[in-house]
């Protein structure tokens, strides 16, 4: 928030001062504002690479990712299957389309190893 401010031309200590005053008086959270984006992100089919690279542009700390991150409830895996098999319909055929799918889920924001899970349409339950 208070990036926000200086980018429309508030003084860095107003705008520090500013944000003191509502994270006392309970109107501003961190806490809050990365549970809400996570939550958000997941259910848009967002993987935790991606989330974790949006909340560091925001310029949270990185405890309060990392922490935020194992707190929420998704299975990575089976969120990349089933974001899969909805994009793409059928697992890859040839070089051109695997490479296709996995950019595109790579851009979504999930790690190799869900990934490749999503093509080779593993069950979710599967380690």
């Amino acid at each position: 928030m208070q990036h926000k401010l200086a980018v429309r031309g508030v003084d860095q200590e107003r705008a520090a001062e500013v944000v003191g005053e509502l994270a006392r008086s309970g109107w501003q959270s961190d806490t809050r504002y990365v549970q809400s984006l996570v939550r958000t992100r997941v259910a848009q089919g967002f993987g935790p690479l991606r989330i974790e690279s949006e909340l560091e542009g925001s310029g949270v700390a990185d405890s309060l990712i990392r922490e935020s991150l194992a707190a929420v409830d998704a299975d990575w895996k089976a969120l990349a299957v089933e974001l899969h098999a909805r994009k793409f319909g059928q697992v890859p055929q040839t070089g051109p389309e695997w490479q296709k799918q996995y950019r595109h889920l790579a851009g979504r924001g999930f790690e190799a190893e869900q990934i490749y899970a999503a093509l080779r349409r593993e069950a979710p339950d599967q380690d």
